[in-house]
């Protein structure tokens, strides 16, 4: 028989080995305090809202950009021309024609300004919207010209005699319709072959 002592090393060493396959288990040791904090504070998990904000800031960045460049050429330009205006004056005819014949081989590079591509990339959306309303209306109206005939053609075929028959006459001028019509329809595809 184990004494007590014995006893309690026998228990504390079953504990042990159940702790350490639970550490193999659940893949070594814990995160210590100090670690544990310093990840929760980083903000490195995945968030598509600020991934769009930070595309959209980027974007803007580069229109931005692409405007200035454009504002600074078009003033380039211009001070270019009222320089080349001003040795004009001062040369007189003479220069013109040296700068005629200097320009036709170039090309002009002229940018379109910013403002320029809005209006119309605006008239171009503009247009199609309204292109696309008219289509809808069309259906629409399409639509409403059917339903109207419908009506019509459902209140004649409802009609009945005051003995409760149906009105003959309108049932045989409908049958009589629909035949014209696939009959102008078999007409057309013969027509056609």
């Amino acid at each position: 028989m184990k004494n007590f002592h014995e006893r309690e090393e026998d228990e504390s060493n079953t504990r042990k080995s159940y702790k350490s396959k639970n550490m193999k288990r659940l893949g070594g040791g814990g995160l210590s305090l100090q670690t544990f904090a310093n990840l929760k504070s980083k903000k490195s998990h995945y968030n598509p809202a600020f991934i769009k904000k930070q595309k959209e800031y980027y974007k803007n960045a580069k229109y931005v950009s692409k405007f200035r460049k454009s504002m600074k050429q078009q003033q380039q330009q211009n001070v270019h021309e009222k320089d080349e205006s001003k040795l004009q004056s001062f040369h007189g005819e003479s220069s013109k024609v040296v700068d005629d014949e200097h320009n036709k081989g170039k090309k002009s590079h002229k940018r379109i300004g910013v403002e320029e591509v809005y209006k119309q990339t605006r008239e171009e959306m503009e247009k199609a919207r309204r292109e696309r309303e008219e289509a809808f209306q069309a259906k629409k109206l399409a639509k409403e010209e059917a339903e109207s005939r419908r009506k019509a053609a459902k209140g004649k075929m409802m009609r009945k005699t005051r003995h409760g028959q149906p009105v003959m006459k309108y049932r045989i001028e409908h049958l009589l319709e629909s035949i014209k019509k696939t009959s102008q329809n078999d007409g057309m595809h013969i027509s056609d072959k």
